[in-house]
């Protein structure tokens, strides 16, 4: 009596995590961060058209912490299905922890000569509250930027996702949470500045943050940050681990009968996502020189899912191509137009909507694909 075999299957290789040209864009935008943005910045004399002024540094690091936010919408509505209103919370608290430390480096060059902070000095405080006890150590502030969003949003999550509220129910919690929050700050006793937020940094590290080093120091770390992030949600989507939130996303239903439990695989990525957009935040408020609550509010997490969309859901490279769009878009109309901005954000949304589904990236793939038939159409006319 024969045993029987079990069939010889050979699982398909695991493709790299980028192609030859992938890998080429990235080192091009690797050494554009690293070398051609400090030359023309620090080494170009002011006059010289190729100079970077220090407002195109400050504007270009700025899109670049959206761009972070912006990737990381895109793991969860993108790859996960999971449209979230509320991500400009995780944005502000890594913020509001960045700048409690900016806060405290400001030491006694503050307008009343303290250790406290102005606003606590005003509002006739005698000692820091129990919150900021770390906010003077830099290495507590660097894992406080982590903890704090992805407490906050594991939390949030096993909650949201152990009870099954999907869809637009999600997106309205998410929108309520990040508006409870802002009100929450808004309150002069909450210890966080109140309506005026943390402002008027000396600091960081000890060295003055508005020298033109530190500004270009910061946009540079800003710029790794943004490629790292790029590489590892890369890594991620292509993983098992990716293949499955693409499953959930297309259907829930059929991974739970296949033996996964999508709320570990959704929380997860939530969790992540909202890292990344507290690391974000924590570049942001160096660079701006600012961080009050109207960093969450509701237009601002409605404003990071429209980069998504507009550049390409789904794509990864999408997202931050719809960072810089919309952003520059912006910062041109508010300065030129500034009554009609929010009417071209709408139209915006709505036209991409209708007739971008899958974004910018979406639209250059599709000319892409479609002039290698036009061309073969032409020769075969002529023949």
């Amino acid at each position: 009596m024969t045993t029987p075999t079990s069939p010889n299957i050979q699982l398909p290789a695991p493709a790299p995590l980028l192609t030859r040209g992938g890998w080429s864009a990235f080192i091009v935008a690797l050494i554009v961060v690293c070398a051609v943005a400090p030359v023309l910045n620090l080494w170009v004399p002011a006059g010289s058209m190729f100079h970077l002024s220090d407002y195109a540094v400050a504007l270009l690091g700025k899109i670049m912490c959206y761009a972070i936010c912006a990737l990381a919408m895109d793991l969860i509505w993108g790859y996960t299905g999971i449209l979230s209103l509320g991500h400009g919370l995780f944005f502000a608290l890594g913020g509001y922890v960045m700048g409690m430390y900016l806060m405290r480096q400001i030491g006694t060059d503050g307008n009343y000569g303290s250790d406290l902070p102005d606003f606590m000095v005003f509002l006739n405080w005698t000692e820091l509250p129990w919150h900021w006890a770390l906010s003077g150590s830099f290495l507590a502030t660097l894992l406080l930027i982590v903890l704090v969003p992805g407490v906050v949003a594991f939390v949030f999550g096993y909650f949201s996702f152990r009870s099954r509220i999907k869809d637009v129910y999600f997106s309205i919690i998410t929108q309520a949470l990040v508006f409870a929050a802002m009100l929450l700050f808004f309150r002069n006793e909450t210890g966080f500045g109140g309506n005026n937020g943390f402002t008027d940094f000396k600091r960081i590290l000890g060295i003055p943050i508005a020298t033109q080093e530190m500004r270009m120091t910061l946009f540079v770390l800003t710029g790794l940050v943004l490629l790292g992030c790029f590489l590892f949600a890369r890594w991620l989507v292509r993983s098992k681990y990716g293949r499955v939130l693409v499953a959930v996303r297309d259907a829930e239903s059929r991974v739970m009968f296949s033996g996964y439990d999508p709320v570990a695989y959704k929380l997860s990525i939530w969790t992540i996502s909202a890292v990344m957009c507290g690391i974000a935040g924590a570049l942001y408020v160096p660079q701006v020189g600012i961080i009050n609550p109207s960093e969450m509010s509701p237009a601002n997490s409605i404003e990071i899912a429209i980069w998504a969309a507009v550049g390409g859901r789904g794509t990864l490279i999408g997202p931050i191509v719809g960072a810089f769009a919309v952003s520059g878009a912006k910062s041109w109309f508010t300065a030129t137009f500034p009554e009609i901005w929010l009417y071209f954000l709408g139209g915006l949304f709505i036209a991409v909507t209708l007739f971008l589904p899958q974004g910018i990236v979406g639209l250059a793939r599709r000319l892409r694909r479609t002039a290698p038939d036009a061309t073969s159409a032409r020769k075969g006319g002529q023949a």
